[in-house]
């Protein structure tokens, strides 16, 4: 499988809510560093998405770019609360066919009275 296709097959988990799935994309060292949480291990981050879950209506792609086995993706975080759409980047890292670190890109000013509290 190819970066490309392991970072889809993760966001077709993640609209899926399928939360065994988003784990099965990812390796055993992963870590993500986004503007609220940075993670070294993979249960707290999985926490966290089915946490933002609840506000997700959908994840609509813009683009996504490849280069060797790092894949950038752009698009538009739909959510059903007030803080509305937010564009988001994320640079996957992919090893050995999973991935293995997540940097994720947002403005996170709309997102902060949501998560108030949750800062990690």
């Amino acid at each position: 499988m190819s970066p490309t296709e392991v970072v889809q097959q993760f966001y077709q988990a993640l609209e899926r809510k399928d939360f065994v799935a988003v784990r099965d994309c990812l390796h055993e060292t992963s870590s993500l560093r986004g503007p609220f949480h940075t993670f070294n291990s993979i249960p707290p981050y999985l926490q966290a998405l089915q946490d933002l879950s609840t506000v997700v209506e959908r994840i609509e792609i813009q683009r996504m770019f490849m280069q060797g086995e790092d894949v950038c993706v752009l698009y538009d975080l739909v959510t059903n609360s007030p803080t509305g759409t937010a564009f988001v980047a994320e640079w996957f890292q992919v090893k050995d066919g999973k991935i293995a670190a997540i940097q994720v890109v947002f403005d996170p000013r709309p997102f902060e009275l949501l998560f108030a509290g949750r800062k990690k």
